[in-house]
């Protein structure tokens, strides 16, 4: 059995789910990483090949950038498993926006992950996540979706999530650069929408920035931040719903 993983991750926490489960199915795994551009639509895919099809909860959606990557693949009937990563907070209509992103594209709805992965904001929340414990579920989902393809069973959960999808709060947290930039455009090159200018790192398209944190992460010299006044009032605003510990879900 082949696996396809196919993800949007800006800041690495959706990849380490979809990795982690990739890997405890098979060793013959084909990466789709479709963060930063749209290369997964040239990715061949048969009937009988398993897809791991991972994306971000950005406030209770599909990050939009990635449905319109995602739209552009074709399933050709393949399984799919839609994995859904969120910050410890909630994913809300996620998984119902990216079911009926996935099935118009011609894949088969095989099964669902939610799983938790470090708030890509507010770090503090789910930090170091997934961490041991999640890592051991993911590979007992694993192993419960080997059960199914083995059966033979073609049934297709029920997951959560509502429709009309819940508005989409878009981003207005847009990271700056301090004075540790050096200009080297990685910011830039690694950007999912084109936000920052790639001759002015500095300059930053508020309108196409989605509050990604990718820019934040692959700065090679930590340079570039959110502004303290924000990031404070965003953990405010998290601490109730991100309090508790949130378990990682399996739909099969």
């Amino acid at each position: 059995m082949k696996v396809i993983e196919i993800f949007f991750s800006p800041t690495g926490g959706t990849k380490k789910v979809t990795d982690t489960i990739a890997e405890a199915l098979t060793e013959d795994v084909h990466c789709a990483d479709i963060t930063v551009n749209d290369t997964a639509c040239g990715v061949e895919i048969a009937k009988d090949d398993l897809c791991l099809i991972g994306v971000p909860s950005f406030g209770g959606r599909v990050p939009a950038i990635a449905a319109q990557r995602i739209s552009m693949i074709r399933g050709n009937g393949a399984n799919a498993v839609l994995v859904c990563v969120y910050g410890n907070r909630t994913y809300e209509d996620t998984f119902a926006e990216l079911e009926d992103t996935v099935k118009e594209t011609g894949f088969e709805i095989f099964g669902a992950v939610a799983a938790v992965a470090e708030h890509s904001i507010a770090r503090t929340y789910a930090a170091g996540r997934p961490d041991d414990a999640d890592i051991s579920a993911l590979h007992h989902f694993a192993a419960k979706i080997s059960e199914k393809l083995q059966s033979g069973d073609t049934s297709v959960p029920e997951i959560p999530g509502k429709r009309p999808y819940k508005k989409s709060g878009g981003g207005g947290i847009v990271p700056k650069p301090g004075k540790n930039c050096t200009g080297c455009g990685a910011c830039a090159a690694n950007c999912p929408t084109g936000a920052i200018d790639l001759k002015d790192p500095s300059e930053v398209d508020k309108k196409k920035c989605i509050s990604c944190m990718r820019c934040v992460s692959v700065c090679p010299h930590q340079a570039r931040k959110v502004n303290k006044v924000m990031l404070s009032a965003v953990n405010a605003m998290l601490k109730r719903a991100c309090f508790v510990r949130k378990d990682n879900e399996l739909f099969i």
